[in-house]
C-alpha cells in the first residue's frame, strides 16, 4: 500500500504530452505515462455498433417468458425499458463479435494463472494427508461400519 501511494505521489503533478501514432491525437499523460483522462469508454465503443430494435411482439414475449407484466403500450416506461433492453442486446452482439482462440485439439481451456514455464502439477496426489492415511484406511478407524459404509446413530425424535 505504501509503495503504491509513494509511486502515485511521485508521479503526480508533472504532466507531459506523449504522441501516439497518427491514427489518434496526442494523449496528455503524467510523468509515469499514465493518461490523465480516459482514452476510451465502453459507451463510445458500443456507439460504433448498430442499434438493434425490439419489436413490440418480442418485447411482450420476453415479459411473458420472465413472468413479468409489461408496461402499458405508449407509455414512457415502455419506451425506456425497451431502449435499455436494446442496449443490452447491442452489448451482447458486440461481445459475440470477439474472436477467441480455440484450445488446441481436444484440450480444455484452463483459466487459472500459472507461472510461465510451469504447468499444472498432474502427478500431485492431493488425496493423501500428511500422515499417509487415505481412502479405506479412514473407514477402518471408524467405531461403527456396515458393508463399507460409516454408521451414524441418528436420533429419531424430531
Amino acid at each position: 500500500m505504501f509503495a503504491a501511494n509513494h509511486f502515485r505521489l511521485r508521479c503526480r503533478g508533472r504532466a507531459a504530452i506523449f504522441k501516439r501514432p497518427l491514427t489518434k491525437p496526442a494523449v496528455e499523460t503524467d510523468a509515469c505515462a499514465i493518461p490523465l483522462n480516459p482514452t476510451w469508454s465502453v459507451n463510445e465503443l458500443l456507439s460504433s455498433y448498430p442499434t438493434p430494435t425490439l419489436s413490440s411482439a418480442t418485447f411482450r414475449r420476453l415479459h411473458e417468458l420472465s413472468a413479468l407484466i409489461p408496461p402499458a403500450e405508449g407509455t414512457a416506461e415502455l419506451e425506456e425499458m425497451k431502449m435499455e433492453l436494446e442496449e443490452l442486446v447491442r452489448l451482447v452482439e458486440a461481445v459475440k463479435l470477439v474472436k477467441l482462440d480455440d484450445p488446441p485439439g481436444d484440450a480444455i481451456a484452463d483459466g487459472r494463472i500459472w507461472a510461465e514455464g510451469r504447468g499444472i502439477p498432474l502427478d500431485n496426489d492431493s488425496s493423501t494427508d500428511g500422515d499417509g492415511v487415505q481412502g479405506g484406511d479412514l473407514l477402518s478407524l471408524a467405531s461403527r461400519t456396515l458393508d463399507g459404509m460409516y454408521v451414524v446413530e441418528a436420533n429419531s425424535k424430531g
